[in-house]
């Protein structure tokens, strides 16, 4: 019989995991089933940014963090039109918001948005499983009755293919270009667009978050953003000063199978780039290096990394779970960054030119502006 972990109260949702460890918990938002790879985030705060940043595609999110949903939702913290992640799990059934920002809870924001979040689980006994089983698949199903077919769950679990050979870029990339000119939030106006001319940025879209795009525009950028699928042809017809290369989901081998050979001609144009997330993946592939997939990877607003150039330590945001194998760089790029919880890569750069990446998200600055000279940087290199 598999392990079961059953919260005090009626059970209305379960997770299913794909060795057939049973968590049953009280669901809220969206009804029905879903399947996914499950990870961890640590952060303390940001949940609606999480659940909306693309990055999380074909993942649920489980909260170490107690207090979810306390701050409730708006539109001004999305980081994409509409959640990415495919659910959520916590601890505590979400509360009723406590900010004059809110303007709506997280459950009926889920409800909208067809996103299932399961509340009343023991998430350090499920952290610790997603520890030592490797981010693993899981079936997450929310019924009001409380019926479930247990073993067809699991099964599904079991069957689901996995993130590894997947390319999700393209489903959470643009549909068309676009212009972005929006500029970090700032107090007492808010968002205020860019009115200054800037640099010429085409922004690659493998999942981009709209608080780097707004980074970009701070730092001086003009910025057009082109689908994950662009060609070199698309980009260079729009005589950039700069390439960036955006965060995204998926496995980066089955994205870079397009998107490889795209950067790898925009490289022979001696142009700035400067990749982020899945970006500093696509732009390590495109240089010669190889990606891995982690075991449970990296999830949260409070990880450790150092700049080898400096020896200062940031303290950065991140999310994910393929990471580029130090080992194989090959010669002329250097490794510029790397984690103080693993020693894995963050960070590398081209030791003649200006083209460098980091793997984790410096816009989401918990530090709380460690890493925001990377942008100035990038745009430095333009002038």
């Amino acid at each position: 019989m598999p392990a079961s972990h059953q919260s005090s109260e009626k059970p209305t949702a379960l997770i299913a995991l794909a060795d057939g460890q049973l968590f049953y918990g009280k669901g809220f938002g969206a009804t029905g089933e879903t399947v996914a790879e499950l990870v961890f985030n640590t952060a303390m705060t940001g949940y609606q940014e999480i659940m909306t940043d693309p990055s999380y595609a074909g993942q649920v999110v489980t909260f170490t963090f107690p207090h979810v949903g306390n701050v409730g939702v708006n539109p001004e913290d999305d980081e994409t039109q509409d959640p990415v992640a495919a659910g959520m799990v916590v601890k505590w059934d979400p509360t009723e918001p406590s900010s004059w920002r809110a303007t709506s809870n997280l459950v009926e924001w889920l409800e909208k948005r067809n996103r299932i979040g399961v509340g009343g689980i023991d998430t350090r006994r499920l952290t610790r499983a997603i520890r030592q089983l490797g981010a693993p698949n899981v079936a997450i199903a929310h019924n009001p009755n409380g019926e479930f077919d247990i073993e067809a769950l699991i099964k599904k679990a079991r069957e689901w293919s996995g993130l590894v050979g997947l390319d999700l870029a393209k489903d959470v990339t643009c549909a068309q270009s676009y212009r972005w000119n929006e500029m970090r939030w700032a107090w007492p106006d808010g968002y205020k667009p860019r009115s200054e001319e800037g640099k010429k940025v085409v922004a690659i879209d493998f999942g981009a978050k709209r608080n780097i795009l707004r980074c970009l525009a701070s730092a001086g950028a003009d910025v057009t953003v082109l689908p994950a699928t662009a060609t070199a042809e698309d980009v260079l017809a729009l005589n950039p000063d700069g390439v960036f290369l955006s965060n995204g989901p998926g496995d980066p081998a089955a994205t870079g199978k397009y998107a490889v050979p795209m950067i790898q001609e925009i490289l022979k144009k001696d142009l700035p780039v400067f990749g982020i997330c899945l970006g500093h993946q696509m732009l390590a592939l495109a240089l010669g290096a190889k990606t891995i997939k982690m075991n449970h990877g990296h999830h949260g607003a409070n990880h450790p990394v150092k700049d080898l150039t400096t020896n200062k330590v940031e303290i950065t945001s991140m999310n994910h779970g393929f990471a580029v194998d130090s080992q194989t760089l090959p010669a002329g790029v250097k490794e510029t960054h790397v984690s103080l919880f693993d020693g894995s890569n963050c960070g590398i750069a081209m030791e003649d030119r200006p083209v460098f990446s980091v793997q984790y998200h410096p816009e989401a600055s918990p530090g709380p502006m460690d890493s925001y000279y990377l942008f100035d940087r990038f745009i430095a290199a333009m002038k």
